[in-house]
């Protein structure tokens, strides 16, 4: 009896659909289902007994996709998809044409803005790219709202030493002329241990339409994020103290995947960041995703988040138990400031391999 080959696809929509019921949403009418397609293109059409169509540094297995499920503390949910768009013949070039012709279709169904996409996009599409990506996506599926959607550009697309005149004029062009003396003056004063990462775009005209820069810290400890967390009013830097020690198991250095900082800016906040965000790859730091889970279940617990949807959620995209591997919790963040304070749980698709726990110990986090 032939059986028809379960594709990534196949693999992913069950997932999403099943983190859609934990964070409230209704039943999909097929909107977020188009766009997790349209999102995969040809590697979401690609049978899961085939190797991955190209290295995507996605996720740690080269699967395209990551799911990740917000909480606010005001009770908002939201769920998720970072993905990179993949064409049949892959390749650095070809990759950013799939990936413009997605944001095409996207625009056109769902009425984005482009106008400053367009404003710096000469800037990071580089025809020779260099990196592990130029332009990924998040789509972003909240109750009652249309899916959102934000774009990734790559600092460091011509090379290291050109990041940090690429963003600036990115944010001159963006009008937010001090954004980057702000994060000169909190986050990249270590030189090259503090990397511009990605520099993100929420696609749309509301008040609070972001521009997103991050910030890699390699063998940052929690005195570096705290200074950076201090560059936005109104956010606790012990709060980000508390959250390492909590889900990260110290305060470092930590010396695997490095902690990342995040700024959103908006225009009427100038070069003022309206909000802060620390990213912990929790997966270097814990031997595998049941100690993942305590911890972050602990941070839960102290910031008053609801545990329980924890635990569904992993169960939404795995059956596996937790101790039998290590980065199905890839990420966890901590948000900071006027745009709403919470955390968000990033969750691996594991759609082509399961990376084996660390029996005799994490990365170092030498404390």
């Amino acid at each position: 009896m032939n059986t028809v080959p379960v594709t990534l696809f196949d693999h992913a929509s069950r997932q999403l659909g099943e983190l859609c019921d934990v964070a409230g949403l209704p039943p999909d009418d097929g909107r977020s289902l188009d766009v997790l397609r349209d999102l995969l293109d040809a590697a979401g059409r690609r049978p899961l007994g085939e190797p991955p169509l190209w290295p995507s540094d996605v996720a740690d297995d080269a699967t395209p996709v990551e799911f990740s499920l917000a909480f606010d503390e005001g009770g908002n949910r939201a769920v998720r998809i970072l993905g990179e768009t993949l064409p049949e013949r892959p390749g650095p070039v070809a990759n950013i044409e799939a990936a413009k012709r997605f944001l095409n279709r996207m625009a056109q169904r769902f009425d984005l803005s482009m106008d400053r996409f367009r404003a710096v996009e000469d800037l990071f599409l580089s025809e020779a790219p260099q990196g592990k990506f130029a332009l990924w996506f998040s789509v972003i599926l909240r109750p009652g709202r249309p899916p959102a959607l934000k774009v990734y550009f790559n600092p460091q697309v011509r090379g290291r030493c050109a990041a940090p005149g690429l963003v600036e004029e990115a944010l001159r062009r963006l009008g937010l002329t001090d954004a980057h003396d702000t994060v000169a003056r909190h986050a990249t004063l270590r030189g090259e241990a503090d990397q511009l990462s990605f520099f993100a775009l929420d696609l749309d005209d509301g008040p609070l339409s972001r521009v997103k820069l991050y910030i890699s810290h390699d063998s940052a400890d929690a005195a570096t994020v705290e200074r950076a967390a201090r560059a936005v009013e109104g956010a606790d830097p012990l709060a980000v103290r508390e959250f390492l020690a909590t889900v990260g198991g110290g305060t470092g250095p930590y010396t695997g995947r490095p902690l990342v900082s995040s700024y959103s800016f908006v225009e009427a906040y100038g070069g003022r960041p309206g909000n802060y965000s620390l990213y912990l790859p929790i997966r270097d730091y814990v031997p595998d995703d049941a100690v993942a889970r305590d911890r972050v279940l602990a941070h839960f617990r102290r910031a008053g988040l609801p545990a329980g949807e924890l635990d569904r959620a992993i169960r939404a995209v795995t059956s596996r138990p937790a101790a039998d591997g290590v980065g199905l919790i890839a990420h966890v963040s901590l948000r900071l400031g006027g745009f709403g304070s919470g955390a968000t749980v990033y969750l691996s698709s594991e759609a082509y391999a399961v990376s084996p726990p660390r029996r005799v110990g994490a990365a170092s986090a030498a404390w």
